[in-house]
């Protein structure tokens, strides 16, 4: 579970960025909204919160994205767990405004 939640935390930012090529060599570029910096310079929160079942899981990661929430959907390819069928195990919603995100997941009860 530990695992799968830090995948989401890093995918969002991940999936925000590019892979760059300088003459230097190889780096990510991730671009920081205002939103993003002041997560990281601030005390990186991270609240854990559970959903009843894969539909659920799928209805929150909708629903951020129409609020235009950075989010990112975790799939786990089975190859450890879930006997080889890939799952869904984890969305992570923001960084971003604690008022938006409350309102996709306030709902739900801590882990």
């Amino acid at each position: 579970m530990a695992a799968q939640a830090s995948h989401a935390s890093i995918k969002v930012f991940l999936d925000a960025g590019k892979m760059v090529e300088t003459p230097e060599g190889s780096h990510w570029d991730i671009p920081l909204c205002p939103q993003w910096k002041e997560w990281l310079d601030g005390t990186f929160t991270k609240v854990v919160v559970g959903v009843n079942s894969e539909a659920e899981l799928l209805e929150i990661h909708r629903k951020a994205k129409e609020a235009g929430i950075p989010t990112a959907l975790i799939t786990d390819n089975g190859l450890t767990e879930f006997h080889g069928v890939k799952t869904n195990t984890v969305v992570s919603v923001g960084p971003w405004d604690e008022a938006a995100i409350n309102a996709v997941t306030g709902h739900l009860s801590l882990l």
